[in-house]
Protein backbone atom coordinates (compact mmCIF):
# COMPACT_ATOMS: atom_id res chain seq x y z
CA UNK A 1 0.00 0.00 0.00
CA UNK A 2 1.11 3.47 -0.80
CA UNK A 3 -0.63 6.55 0.26
CA UNK A 4 -1.72 9.03 -2.01
CA UNK A 5 -3.85 11.33 -0.50
CA UNK A 6 -5.31 12.28 3.07
CA UNK A 7 -7.27 15.11 2.73
CA UNK A 8 -10.01 16.70 5.73
CA UNK A 9 -13.03 17.23 4.35
CA UNK A 10 -16.58 18.83 5.76
CA UNK A 11 -18.33 17.11 8.66
CA UNK A 12 -15.72 15.18 10.14
CA UNK A 13 -14.94 13.29 6.85
CA UNK A 14 -11.73 12.00 5.13
CA UNK A 15 -10.35 11.34 2.02
CA UNK A 16 -7.92 8.83 1.65
CA UNK A 17 -6.33 7.48 -1.47
CA UNK A 18 -3.68 4.34 -1.94
CA UNK A 19 -2.67 2.17 -4.41
CA UNK A 20 -1.91 -1.37 -4.19
CA UNK A 21 0.97 -2.19 -6.36
CA UNK A 22 0.74 -4.47 -9.93
CA UNK A 23 2.70 -7.26 -8.08
CA UNK A 24 0.59 -7.46 -5.31
CA UNK A 25 -2.43 -6.88 -7.01
CA UNK A 26 -1.71 -9.83 -9.37
CA UNK A 27 -1.00 -12.73 -6.75
CA UNK A 28 -4.22 -11.72 -5.47
CA UNK A 29 -6.25 -11.83 -8.77
CA UNK A 30 -4.04 -15.65 -9.42
CA UNK A 31 -5.34 -16.80 -5.58
CA UNK A 32 -8.81 -15.53 -6.64
CA UNK A 33 -8.96 -17.69 -9.91
CA UNK A 34 -7.52 -20.75 -7.89
CA UNK A 35 -10.38 -20.44 -5.54
CA UNK A 36 -13.25 -18.97 -7.69
CA UNK A 37 -12.60 -20.08 -10.95
CA UNK A 38 -14.17 -23.41 -10.72
CA UNK A 39 -17.77 -21.63 -9.91
CA UNK A 40 -17.68 -20.64 -13.76
CA UNK A 41 -18.97 -22.75 -16.53
CA UNK A 42 -17.82 -22.28 -19.79
CA UNK A 43 -18.92 -24.28 -23.11
CA UNK A 44 -16.61 -26.97 -24.06
CA UNK A 45 -14.83 -26.92 -20.89
CA UNK A 46 -15.62 -29.59 -17.89
CA UNK A 47 -16.61 -27.16 -15.14
CA UNK A 48 -13.71 -25.67 -12.95
CA UNK A 49 -11.02 -26.62 -16.02
CA UNK A 50 -11.63 -23.58 -18.02
CA UNK A 51 -8.24 -21.64 -18.57
CA UNK A 52 -8.29 -17.93 -16.48
CA UNK A 53 -8.03 -16.21 -19.62
CA UNK A 54 -11.32 -17.83 -21.31
CA UNK A 55 -13.52 -17.09 -17.98
CA UNK A 56 -12.05 -13.29 -18.16
CA UNK A 57 -12.74 -13.31 -22.08
CA UNK A 58 -16.45 -14.71 -21.54
CA UNK A 59 -17.36 -12.84 -17.63
CA UNK A 60 -15.19 -10.07 -17.96
CA UNK A 61 -11.26 -8.89 -17.59
CA UNK A 62 -11.75 -7.53 -14.64
CA UNK A 63 -13.39 -10.86 -13.06
CA UNK A 64 -10.82 -12.17 -10.85
CA UNK A 65 -9.03 -8.22 -10.30
CA UNK A 66 -12.58 -7.44 -8.64
CA UNK A 67 -12.59 -10.65 -6.46
CA UNK A 68 -8.63 -9.55 -5.65
CA UNK A 69 -9.58 -5.80 -4.29
CA UNK A 70 -12.36 -7.53 -2.31
CA UNK A 71 -9.59 -9.50 -1.17
CA UNK A 72 -6.99 -7.38 -0.36
CA UNK A 73 -9.20 -4.14 0.61
CA UNK A 74 -9.62 -5.19 4.46
CA UNK A 75 -5.79 -4.99 4.91
CA UNK A 76 -4.47 -2.02 2.38
CA UNK A 77 -7.50 0.24 4.29
CA UNK A 78 -6.11 -0.58 7.48
CA UNK A 79 -2.61 -0.04 6.72
CA UNK A 80 -3.50 2.98 5.10
CA UNK A 81 -5.30 3.90 8.71
CA UNK A 82 -2.51 3.36 10.86
CA UNK A 83 0.05 5.37 8.23
CA UNK A 84 -2.06 8.51 8.84
CA UNK A 85 -3.45 7.59 12.13
CA UNK A 86 -7.05 9.03 11.89
CA UNK A 87 -9.73 7.49 14.12
CA UNK A 88 -12.50 6.21 11.90
CA UNK A 89 -15.97 6.03 13.47
CA UNK A 90 -17.69 5.09 10.74
CA UNK A 91 -17.74 2.12 7.48
CA UNK A 92 -15.58 3.19 4.67
CA UNK A 93 -16.89 4.03 1.29
CA UNK A 94 -14.18 2.68 -1.24
CA UNK A 95 -14.38 3.70 -4.79
CA UNK A 96 -11.71 2.07 -7.23
CA UNK A 97 -10.14 4.61 -9.27
CA UNK A 98 -8.17 2.65 -11.59
CA UNK A 99 -7.37 -1.14 -11.86
CA UNK A 100 -4.92 -3.35 -14.25
CA UNK A 101 -3.12 -5.74 -13.62
CA UNK A 102 0.25 -4.28 -15.29
CA UNK A 103 -0.23 -1.17 -13.41
CA UNK A 104 -2.11 -2.29 -9.79
CA UNK A 105 -5.06 -0.19 -8.63
CA UNK A 106 -5.89 3.22 -6.90
CA UNK A 107 -8.62 3.19 -4.40
CA UNK A 108 -10.28 5.97 -2.58
CA UNK A 109 -12.38 6.14 0.42
CA UNK A 110 -14.82 8.86 2.16
CA UNK A 111 -14.63 7.84 5.97
CA UNK A 112 -15.93 9.61 8.81
CA UNK A 113 -13.52 10.20 11.30
CA UNK A 114 -13.39 11.17 14.97
CA UNK A 115 -14.28 15.32 15.39
CA UNK A 116 -11.92 17.77 16.12
CA UNK A 117 -12.62 19.62 19.34
CA UNK A 118 -12.66 23.02 20.17
CA UNK A 119 -13.57 23.53 24.14
CA UNK A 120 -14.61 26.82 25.74
CA UNK A 121 -15.02 27.41 29.44
CA UNK A 122 -15.22 24.24 31.19
CA UNK A 123 -14.06 25.61 34.46
CA UNK A 124 -15.66 28.43 36.81
CA UNK A 125 -19.03 27.51 35.90
CA UNK A 126 -21.65 28.66 37.82
CA UNK A 127 -24.72 25.83 38.90
CA UNK A 128 -27.44 25.84 41.82
CA UNK A 129 -27.60 22.20 43.72
CA UNK A 130 -31.44 22.45 44.97
CA UNK A 131 -32.03 19.77 47.53
CA UNK A 132 -35.81 19.50 48.23
CA UNK A 133 -36.78 18.93 51.86
CA UNK A 134 -38.02 15.64 53.35
CA UNK A 135 -41.09 16.43 54.94
CA UNK A 136 -43.35 13.94 57.77
CA UNK A 137 -46.07 13.66 54.84
CA UNK A 138 -43.90 12.05 52.34
CA UNK A 139 -42.75 9.36 54.67
CA UNK A 140 -46.07 8.81 56.38
CA UNK A 141 -46.95 8.36 52.59
CA UNK A 142 -44.37 5.93 52.52
CA UNK A 143 -45.35 4.04 55.72
CA UNK A 144 -48.79 3.59 54.02
CA UNK A 145 -47.63 2.39 50.86
CA UNK A 146 -45.54 -0.39 53.05
CA UNK A 147 -48.72 -0.71 54.64
CA UNK A 148 -50.88 -1.06 51.68
CA UNK A 149 -47.92 -4.35 50.08
CA UNK A 150 -48.60 -5.94 53.42
CA UNK A 151 -52.34 -5.94 53.66
CA UNK A 152 -54.83 -8.79 53.28
CA UNK A 153 -57.93 -9.34 51.65
CA UNK A 154 -60.52 -10.83 53.88
CA UNK A 155 -64.19 -10.72 52.92
CA UNK A 156 -66.27 -7.98 53.40
CA UNK A 157 -70.30 -8.96 54.57
CA UNK A 158 -72.57 -5.96 53.04
CA UNK A 159 -72.22 -3.54 50.26
CA UNK A 160 -69.10 -3.14 48.37
CA UNK A 161 -67.20 0.31 48.76
CA UNK A 162 -64.63 1.64 46.93
CA UNK A 163 -60.91 -0.07 47.16
CA UNK A 164 -62.45 -3.29 47.18
CA UNK A 165 -62.11 -6.42 44.90
CA UNK A 166 -65.28 -7.38 43.23
CA UNK A 167 -65.31 -10.89 42.01
CA UNK A 168 -67.98 -11.04 39.39
CA UNK A 169 -69.16 -12.28 36.29
CA UNK A 170 -70.63 -10.04 33.20
CA UNK A 171 -71.96 -9.95 29.79
CA UNK A 172 -72.37 -6.59 27.92
CA UNK A 173 -74.77 -5.96 25.10
CA UNK A 174 -75.61 -2.93 22.78
CA UNK A 175 -78.88 -2.78 21.27
CA UNK A 176 -79.78 -5.74 23.15
CA UNK A 177 -77.07 -7.87 21.30
CA UNK A 178 -74.00 -9.32 23.31
CA UNK A 179 -70.50 -8.09 21.59
CA UNK A 180 -67.76 -10.01 21.39
CA UNK A 181 -64.78 -9.36 23.76
CA UNK A 182 -67.33 -8.07 26.77
CA UNK A 183 -67.75 -11.32 28.43
CA UNK A 184 -66.07 -12.06 31.56
CA UNK A 185 -66.24 -14.98 34.42
CA UNK A 186 -65.09 -14.48 38.07
CA UNK A 187 -63.41 -11.38 37.11
CA UNK A 188 -61.48 -9.94 39.96
CA UNK A 189 -62.27 -6.28 40.02
CA UNK A 190 -60.67 -3.73 42.20
CA UNK A 191 -63.19 -1.16 42.29
CA UNK A 192 -62.20 2.36 41.94
CA UNK A 193 -58.65 1.29 39.79
CA UNK A 194 -60.38 2.86 36.61
CA UNK A 195 -59.48 -0.20 34.85
CA UNK A 196 -62.91 -0.88 33.02
CA UNK A 197 -64.92 1.30 31.14
CA UNK A 198 -65.94 5.04 33.21
CA UNK A 199 -69.25 4.86 35.51
CA UNK A 200 -68.62 0.73 35.49
CA UNK A 201 -66.64 0.21 38.82
CA UNK A 202 -68.89 2.99 40.84
CA UNK A 203 -71.75 1.22 40.09
CA UNK A 204 -70.78 -1.94 41.66
CA UNK A 205 -70.44 -0.18 44.98
CA UNK A 206 -73.57 -0.31 47.20
CA UNK A 207 -74.14 -3.92 45.87
CA UNK A 208 -73.56 -7.07 48.01
CA UNK A 209 -72.58 -10.58 47.12
CA UNK A 210 -74.95 -13.01 45.48
CA UNK A 211 -77.05 -9.74 43.73
CA UNK A 212 -77.23 -9.71 39.68
CA UNK A 213 -78.00 -6.26 38.05
CA UNK A 214 -77.55 -3.73 35.24
CA UNK A 215 -74.60 -1.29 34.74
CA UNK A 216 -75.35 1.06 32.05
CA UNK A 217 -72.29 3.03 30.71
CA UNK A 218 -70.98 4.54 27.12
CA UNK A 219 -67.96 3.70 25.63
CA UNK A 220 -65.63 6.15 24.88
CA UNK A 221 -65.46 8.41 21.58
CA UNK A 222 -61.52 7.46 21.55
CA UNK A 223 -62.27 3.59 22.14
CA UNK A 224 -59.59 1.40 20.83
CA UNK A 225 -62.36 -0.99 19.35
CA UNK A 226 -64.33 1.39 16.95
CA UNK A 227 -67.44 -0.59 16.55
CA UNK A 228 -67.81 0.35 20.05
CA UNK A 229 -66.73 3.94 20.62
CA UNK A 230 -69.00 6.06 21.71
CA UNK A 231 -71.97 3.41 21.97
CA UNK A 232 -74.19 3.18 25.37
CA UNK A 233 -73.82 -0.52 26.55
CA UNK A 234 -75.42 -2.57 29.22
CA UNK A 235 -73.75 -5.40 31.20
CA UNK A 236 -75.31 -7.70 32.98
CA UNK A 237 -73.17 -8.53 36.08
CA UNK A 238 -73.64 -11.28 39.03
CA UNK A 239 -71.44 -10.23 42.03
CA UNK A 240 -70.29 -13.36 43.97
CA UNK A 241 -67.70 -12.01 46.75
CA UNK A 242 -66.14 -8.96 47.51
CA UNK A 243 -63.01 -8.08 49.44
CA UNK A 244 -61.58 -5.76 51.32
CA UNK A 245 -57.94 -4.95 52.62
CA UNK A 246 -57.22 -5.33 56.20
CA UNK A 247 -54.26 -3.13 56.95
CA UNK A 248 -51.77 -4.54 59.86
CA UNK A 249 -51.78 -1.86 62.71
CA UNK A 250 -48.41 0.26 62.44
CA UNK A 251 -47.06 -0.22 65.56
CA UNK A 252 -43.48 -2.21 66.58
CA UNK A 253 -44.58 -5.48 65.52
CA UNK A 254 -45.47 -3.81 62.22
CA UNK A 255 -41.76 -2.50 61.56
CA UNK A 256 -40.42 -5.69 62.77
CA UNK A 257 -42.40 -7.91 60.08
CA UNK A 258 -41.47 -5.59 57.33
CA UNK A 259 -38.11 -4.33 57.73
CA UNK A 260 -34.67 -5.18 59.94
CA UNK A 261 -35.71 -2.42 62.74
CA UNK A 262 -37.35 -3.22 66.26
CA UNK A 263 -39.10 0.11 66.34
CA UNK A 264 -42.13 1.87 64.09
CA UNK A 265 -39.40 5.09 64.97
CA UNK A 266 -36.62 3.64 63.75
CA UNK A 267 -38.34 2.48 60.67
CA UNK A 268 -39.10 6.09 59.96
CA UNK A 269 -35.98 7.11 60.41
CA UNK A 270 -34.26 5.08 58.04
CA UNK A 271 -37.27 5.63 55.47
CA UNK A 272 -36.39 9.44 55.80
CA UNK A 273 -32.60 9.05 55.44
CA UNK A 274 -33.23 7.15 52.42
CA UNK A 275 -35.63 9.86 50.76
CA UNK A 276 -32.92 12.14 51.88
CA UNK A 277 -30.39 10.19 50.49
CA UNK A 278 -32.56 10.21 47.16
CA UNK A 279 -32.80 13.90 47.00
CA UNK A 280 -29.42 14.09 47.27
CA UNK A 281 -28.42 11.88 44.55
CA UNK A 282 -30.78 13.28 42.60
CA UNK A 283 -29.21 16.99 43.17
CA UNK A 284 -25.84 16.15 42.80
CA UNK A 285 -26.97 14.27 39.01
CA UNK A 286 -28.20 17.56 38.28
CA UNK A 287 -25.89 19.53 38.89
CA UNK A 288 -23.79 17.40 37.16
CA UNK A 289 -26.18 17.53 33.84
CA UNK A 290 -26.03 21.74 34.03
CA UNK A 291 -22.29 21.85 34.35
CA UNK A 292 -21.98 19.18 31.15
CA UNK A 293 -24.51 21.25 29.19
CA UNK A 294 -22.70 24.16 29.17
CA UNK A 295 -19.52 22.88 28.35
CA UNK A 296 -21.12 21.04 25.14
CA UNK A 297 -22.56 24.15 24.66
CA UNK A 298 -19.45 26.19 24.64
CA UNK A 299 -17.31 23.76 22.71
CA UNK A 300 -17.19 23.34 18.86
CA UNK A 301 -17.04 20.40 17.05
CA UNK A 302 -18.10 19.21 13.55
CA UNK A 303 -19.71 15.18 14.76
CA UNK A 304 -20.48 13.18 11.70
CA UNK A 305 -23.53 11.33 11.48
CA UNK A 306 -22.21 8.35 11.59
CA UNK A 307 -21.52 9.04 15.37
CA UNK A 308 -24.94 9.50 15.95
CA UNK A 309 -25.96 6.64 14.03
CA UNK A 310 -24.12 4.23 16.12
CA UNK A 311 -25.22 5.80 19.42
CA UNK A 312 -29.08 5.73 18.00
CA UNK A 313 -27.76 1.77 17.85
CA UNK A 314 -26.66 1.26 21.17
CA UNK A 315 -29.39 2.82 22.32
CA UNK A 316 -31.93 0.60 20.34
CA UNK A 317 -29.66 -2.40 21.64
CA UNK A 318 -30.39 -1.06 25.06
CA UNK A 319 -34.42 -0.65 24.31
CA UNK A 320 -34.75 -4.27 22.86
CA UNK A 321 -33.04 -5.80 25.86
CA UNK A 322 -35.27 -4.46 28.21
CA UNK A 323 -37.90 -5.25 26.04
CA UNK A 324 -36.62 -8.68 26.28
CA UNK A 325 -36.45 -8.67 30.15
CA UNK A 326 -40.14 -8.04 29.81
CA UNK A 327 -40.05 -11.41 27.11
CA UNK A 328 -41.38 -8.92 24.44
CA UNK A 329 -39.49 -8.68 20.81
CA UNK A 330 -38.80 -5.36 19.63
CA UNK A 331 -40.38 -6.25 15.91
CA UNK A 332 -43.80 -6.89 17.72
CA UNK A 333 -43.46 -3.53 19.58
CA UNK A 334 -43.41 -1.87 17.01
CA UNK A 335 -45.98 -3.72 15.34
CA UNK A 336 -48.04 -2.73 18.56
CA UNK A 337 -47.24 0.97 18.16
CA UNK A 338 -47.85 0.61 14.53
CA UNK A 339 -44.48 2.69 13.66
CA UNK A 340 -41.69 1.58 11.53
CA UNK A 341 -37.66 1.54 12.07
CA UNK A 342 -36.62 4.50 10.57
CA UNK A 343 -38.97 6.66 12.63
CA UNK A 344 -38.29 4.52 15.87
CA UNK A 345 -34.56 5.47 15.38
CA UNK A 346 -35.31 8.94 13.91
CA UNK A 347 -37.59 9.31 17.22
CA UNK A 348 -33.70 8.94 19.43
CA UNK A 349 -31.53 10.93 17.11
CA UNK A 350 -31.71 14.10 19.37
CA UNK A 351 -30.70 12.17 22.42
CA UNK A 352 -28.29 10.11 20.81
CA UNK A 353 -26.50 13.73 19.36
CA UNK A 354 -26.27 15.29 22.84
CA UNK A 355 -24.75 11.51 24.13
CA UNK A 356 -22.05 11.73 21.33
CA UNK A 357 -21.23 15.43 22.34
CA UNK A 358 -21.13 14.91 26.18
CA UNK A 359 -18.45 12.19 25.38
CA UNK A 360 -16.46 14.32 23.20
CA UNK A 361 -16.57 17.28 25.66
CA UNK A 362 -15.43 15.02 28.13
CA UNK A 363 -12.77 12.89 26.62
CA UNK A 364 -11.36 16.49 25.60
CA UNK A 365 -11.37 17.75 28.74
CA UNK A 366 -9.70 14.20 29.89
CA UNK A 367 -7.22 14.73 27.61
CA UNK A 368 -6.74 18.73 27.80
CA UNK A 369 -5.85 18.39 31.95
CA UNK A 370 -3.92 14.67 31.50
CA UNK A 371 -6.81 12.79 33.53
CA UNK A 372 -5.35 9.57 33.95
CA UNK A 373 -6.69 6.37 35.66
CA UNK A 374 -4.72 4.70 37.88
CA UNK A 375 -4.17 0.68 38.44
CA UNK A 376 -5.52 1.16 42.00
CA UNK A 377 -8.82 2.62 40.60
CA UNK A 378 -8.80 -0.06 37.50
CA UNK A 379 -9.05 -2.65 40.14
CA UNK A 380 -11.31 -0.66 42.09
CA UNK A 381 -13.94 -0.83 39.12
CA UNK A 382 -13.38 -4.16 38.44
CA UNK A 383 -14.30 -5.23 42.38
CA UNK A 384 -17.06 -2.82 42.01
CA UNK A 385 -18.30 -4.90 38.38
CA UNK A 386 -17.61 -7.63 39.83
CA UNK A 387 -19.92 -7.65 43.10
CA UNK A 388 -22.31 -6.15 40.89
CA UNK A 389 -23.06 -9.26 38.81
CA UNK A 390 -21.59 -11.73 41.41
CA UNK A 391 -18.30 -13.24 39.65
CA UNK A 392 -14.90 -13.72 40.45
CA UNK A 393 -12.48 -10.50 39.68
CA UNK A 394 -10.36 -12.73 37.50
CA UNK A 395 -13.46 -13.83 35.37
CA UNK A 396 -15.01 -9.93 35.11
CA UNK A 397 -10.76 -8.91 33.99
CA UNK A 398 -11.22 -11.81 30.85
CA UNK A 399 -14.43 -10.34 29.67
CA UNK A 400 -14.25 -6.32 29.84
CA UNK A 401 -12.07 -3.85 27.34
CA UNK A 402 -9.63 -3.14 30.24
CA UNK A 403 -8.71 0.00 27.92
CA UNK A 404 -12.45 0.61 27.45
CA UNK A 405 -12.77 0.70 31.31
CA UNK A 406 -10.37 2.90 31.84
CA UNK A 407 -11.79 5.11 28.95
CA UNK A 408 -15.18 5.25 31.28
CA UNK A 409 -12.94 6.13 34.43
CA UNK A 410 -11.34 9.01 32.88
CA UNK A 411 -15.00 10.36 31.17
CA UNK A 412 -16.23 10.15 34.82
CA UNK A 413 -13.05 11.56 36.99
CA UNK A 414 -13.54 15.05 34.02
CA UNK A 415 -17.05 15.62 35.65
CA UNK A 416 -15.26 15.36 38.84
CA UNK A 417 -12.62 17.92 37.64
CA UNK A 418 -15.11 20.12 36.61
CA UNK A 419 -17.18 20.14 39.36
CA UNK A 420 -14.23 20.75 41.52
CA UNK A 421 -13.55 23.84 39.80
CA UNK A 422 -16.86 25.07 39.62
CA UNK A 423 -18.76 27.48 41.74
CA UNK A 424 -22.00 25.55 43.16
CA UNK A 425 -24.24 27.05 45.25
CA UNK A 426 -26.68 25.17 47.45
CA UNK A 427 -30.57 26.04 47.68
CA UNK A 428 -32.82 23.95 50.08
CA UNK A 429 -36.44 23.89 48.67
CA UNK A 430 -39.61 22.65 50.17
CA UNK A 431 -42.34 21.39 48.12
CA UNK A 432 -45.45 22.63 47.89
CA UNK A 433 -48.37 20.06 48.67
CA UNK A 434 -50.04 18.89 46.07
CA UNK A 435 -53.20 20.76 45.48
CA UNK A 436 -56.63 18.70 45.89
Amino acid sequence: MKLIKNEKLEKSMQELQFSIDAETLSAAADKAFKREGKKYAVPGFRKGKAPRKTIEKMYGEDLFLMDAINDLFPYEYEAAINETGIVVVGNPEPEILSMSAAEGAVLKVLVAVKPEVVLGEYTGLKATRKVNTIDEEQVEAEISRMQMRNARMVTREGAAQLGDTADIDFEGFIDGVAFDGGKGEHYALELGSGSFIPGFEEQIVGHSAGEEFDVNVTFPVEYHADELADKPAVFKVKLHEVKARELPELDDEFAKDVSEFDTLDKLRASIRKGLEDVETQQADLDVENALVDQVIAGMQAEIPQAMVETAIDEIIRDFGYRLSQQGLKLDDYLKYMGEDMAAFRGSFAERAEKQVKIRLALEAVAAKENIVVSDEEFEAEVKRIAEQYKMEVEQVKSVVDAEAVKHDLAINKAIDFIKSKAEITTETVTEEPAAE
